[in-house]
């Protein structure tokens, strides 16, 4: 049991990341669409690049969206709206006389009052007969309406025959002036506003009934492909005629492929894609990044963010299709930039966008156009904690969706005139999406444990508390780990490595000497040392016990792991040389084991700068009357001594890049020792 549990242990990094793999693969498989997968690809306009295709089984072909859209409207005009049509709404002579009583109060003669009764009654009459609905229905003119009365038809009309209140008025005068009774109109139009009612209402129930009735029979093929018939031979343009009949083979073939007796074989393949895209990952990052490879934590960021993507994208797709742009899909390589390489980021940022290919419509426009978009934003973003740089970047991504968009649009419809607009809203959108990045990396440094370069422009204020501290308990320190991290900064920039991460490394790397602070040179400022009355053994543990007391410091004030690494190596495992070589004239035969650093080595080109720069900014304040001759021995005997003790043996640092690092130093130091001329007294 003890050897299997073992066997494990030694196993752990491999069945992590296997467990790692099948869950990522298992997660998105699962977003993909249930549906079988067209094997040809097509466009409008384009010629057919495959062998001549004939119809593998019988199908029907579909309507395209503007027949079928043609023939609903038709089938709406066409198919009655019913109105109940109310019959027992009269007017009569008294209704109207008192009417006039109480408008006018007897105010009109009889006479006039015989000839307005006659007027109203005869307009009331019309206004009944024509039919007056209860509402200003919005239905086309020609729209058939049957009037019910009783469960029965009494009429059937068209919608421009009945009378609405929008326009009752109007009909009112033009019977008015039709019937010569302009003389009492303003008393006519008062009754008869005051005694109209409608006599027609709609009803719901059976006008729905009718539509849905009518709707039921409109069938959404246009007929039928027999098996064997040639639908389209190789190089012959694809028509409109042959778009929707290649459609409809297509949606056919999809409903047809994804049965239950080959459901899982198709599963596995969708597996065995997937499977096949995220190994590349780890092969890429085996091979080039094997820092990345090995740290099982910034492996799962990764592939979190793959399946994050790609179930945001399949959200958006089972939604609406047509707001798949809407989705920032470049916030993956920005985020992956934040924290890793370029190269990284593109890598996976490819893999990604073709794993989304499985789910999206126009997959190769989309693959396009992503991947066109990812590369500019790789390349465009240097340093992203900068904010003008992340606006400008996203103004480019913005710009280059639009351009191709564009650019694909008019390839496939050939010409502009029915571009939609509204789809640049879209491309807008996923520009504003993409600047919550910012947010994104916080969270993520938080949940995942990680450091971007916004974090590390934090750290490297020295107005921060560590460094505020670090600054009254060990000035001297403090002004060595400044310039040591100006000699970082600028040997970083010259061979390519991350400049503001060793500045950062290089500010923190000695804050363990603010337990023992004069124990150290640089702080002694009265000419006593502290050492003198301690033998060497004591000397050598307080000097080594700086690195992990800076390690315990760093944890306290929660300094990243990426930072506190430069704390762990930036002595490596050289020896105390001082009172190593003290010990061995008194012949005392010491043991090189205690006065070593526990280490490790450097293991990064930013480890390794800060302890070549530390190592000789440290010995040159031993120099006396330094010229280029001494700065230039100085510094080549310093680097190669940790070049002889195999120090960077684990960084990823070639002897060409330290030559560069070595005439950086030796061109700041022979600028901070330049001769200045004799003040008089």
């Amino acid at each position: 049991m003890i050897k299997y549990l073992n066997k494990l242990y030694k196993n752990y990094n491999f069945i992590y990341k296997v467990i790692l793999l099948f869950l990522s693969v298992y997660l998105i498989v699962s977003m993909f669409p249930k549906s079988g997968k067209f094997k040809y690809s097509f466009e409008n306009g384009k010629p057919w690049q495959s062998e001549n295709l004939y119809a593998p089984f019988n199908f029907a072909v579909l309507k395209n969206s503007f027949d079928l859209e043609r023939e609903l409207d038709d089938i709406k005009i066409k198919t009655p709206v019913y109105f109940d049509q109310i019959t027992n709404l009269i007017t009569s002579d008294s209704l109207t006389k008192s009417s006039i009583d109480y408008l006018f109060q007897d105010t009109i003669t009889s006479l006039a009052e015989d000839s307005i009764v006659n007027s109203v009654n005869f307009i009331a009459k019309s206004i009944y007969k024509k039919g007056f609905a209860d509402s200003n229905y919005d239905y086309d003119s020609e729209q058939k309406i049957s009037l019910v009365s009783n469960n029965i038809i009494v009429s059937n009309l068209i919608f421009s025959d009945i009378l609405l209140p929008k326009d009752l008025s109007t009909y009112i005068n033009n019977l008015v002036i039709e019937n010569n009774f302009s003389i009492n109109e303003n008393r006519i139009k008062s009754i008869l506003f005051e005694i109209i009612q409608p006599n027609i209402t709609f009803n719901k129930g059976l006008s729905e009934n009718a539509y849905n009735e009518s709707i039921s029979k409109v069938s959404n093929y246009r007929g039928m492909i027999d098996k064997q018939t040639l639908i389209i031979s190789k190089g012959e343009v694809v028509d409109k005629e042959k778009l929707i009949i290649l459609k409809s083979l297509e949606k056919e073939y999809e409903n047809e492929n994804w049965s239950t007796e080959n459901y899982y074989l198709i599963i596995l393949s969708y597996s065995i894609l997937v499977s096949l895209g995220l190994i590349m990952i780890l092969l890429f990052l085996n091979k080039y990044k094997k820092e990345l490879y090995l740290n099982n934590n910034k492996l799962t960021f990764i592939y979190f963010n793959i399946v994050l993507m790609i179930g945001l994208t399949t959200l958006v797709v089972k939604l609406n299709s047509l707001y798949v742009y809407v989705i920032p899909i470049c916030i993956l390589p920005l985020i992956l930039k934040a924290f890793f390489d370029s190269r990284t980021s593109f890598f996976v940022h490819t893999v990604t966008i073709l794993l989304i290919g499985f789910i999206v419509p126009n997959n190769f426009e989309y693959i396009f156009l992503n991947i066109i978009a990812g590369i500019v934003t790789i390349l465009s973003v240097s340093d992203l904690y900068k904010r003008a740089n992340l606006f400008i970047a996203v103004a480019q991504i913005t710009a280059i969706y639009i351009l191709a968009y564009f650019s694909f649009f008019v390839i496939h419809e050939g010409g502009i005139e029915f571009i939609k607009f509204e789809n640049f809203v879209l491309f807008i959108l996923c520009g504003l999406g993409t600047l919550f990045v910012h947010p994104l990396i916080y969270i993520y440094e938080k949940v995942f444990g990680l450091v971007s370069d916004v974090s590390l422009l934090e750290l490297s204020d020295t107005n921060s508390e560590l460094l505020k501290l670090l600054s009254d308990k060990s000035p001297g320190t403090f002004n060595h780990s400044l310039s040591v991290a100006n000699l970082a900064e600028a040997a970083a920039n010259e061979v390519g490595a991350n400049s503001l991460l060793a500045r950062v490394g290089a500010l923190y790397h000695d804050i363990g000497k603010m337990n023992n602070p004069s124990y150290f040179s640089e702080n002694q400022l009265t000419g006593v040392n502290p050492h003198d009355e301690l033998n060497s053994k004591e000397s050598v543990r307080i000097i080594l016990d700086h690195v992990i007391q800076g390690i315990e410091i760093a944890r306290k004030y929660n300094i990243p792991e990426r930072v506190i690494d430069f704390i762990r190596t930036h002595h490596g495992t050289s020896l105390v040389y001082y009172f190593y070589n003290k010990d061995l004239k008194l012949e005392i035969k010491p043991d090189e084991k205690d006065y070593m650093y526990g280490g490790p080595k450097p293991f990064s080109k930013e480890t390794a700068i800060v302890m070549m720069c530390d190592g000789v900014e440290a010995a040159s304040k031993s120099l006396k009357n330094p010229d280029f001759v001494k700065i230039n021995e100085f510094v080549n005997l310093i680097i190669s001594k940790q070049i002889n003790s195999d120090q960077f043996i684990n960084a990823n640092i070639t002897f060409k890049e330290i030559e560069v690092i070595k005439k950086v130093l030796i061109n700041k130091l022979i600028n901070i020792f330049h001769i200045r001329i004799e003040y008089p007294q």
